[in-house]
């Protein structure tokens, strides 16, 4: 699995966060802040109630991003799970992940069924800086 996830955030360049927050309390601000410090990724917010963060314009959908994003990370309850993914599957997305405490087989099953890759139950942050980190 490690290697899968390796390659995975390898071959990511662009990526959405869906469920993003101006709140610095919550973690998708820090995962986001993380991301823009130590890695290359082109980051997009996604969040259709708030239009920016930190000066930083947040977008409604995915659907309204200007680029296809290789990897949707996720930081919406489980109830909005299959929006997400039909909204990642509409627009090309690559990679389906799931932020640490969302795991859904049936998002997992369906979403890997439609041509992307479906991790579940991580953290970017941790996994980017676990697996990709330069020491």
């Amino acid at each position: 699995m490690d290697a899968d996830i390796a390659r995975i955030l390898r071959e990511t360049r662009t990526v959405a966060i869906v469920g993003a927050s101006a709140n610095r309390a919550r973690p998708v601000y820090d995962v986001w802040r993380y991301l823009e410090r130590a890695s290359d990724y082109e980051l997009y917010l996604v969040n259709p109630t708030i239009t920016e963060v930190d000066g930083t314009p947040t977008y409604p959908n995915l659907s309204a991003l200007p680029v296809v994003p290789d990897l949707v990370d996720v930081f919406r309850r489980q109830e909005f799970l299959r929006d997400v993914l039909d909204d990642a599957v509409r627009v090309g997305a690559k990679t389906l992940w799931l932020q640490s405490g969302l795991w859904d087989p049936a998002i997992a099953r369906d979403g890997e069924a439609a041509g992307l890759q479906v991790v579940m139950d991580r953290c970017l942050k941790v996994e980017h800086a676990r697996l990709l980190s330069v020491s």
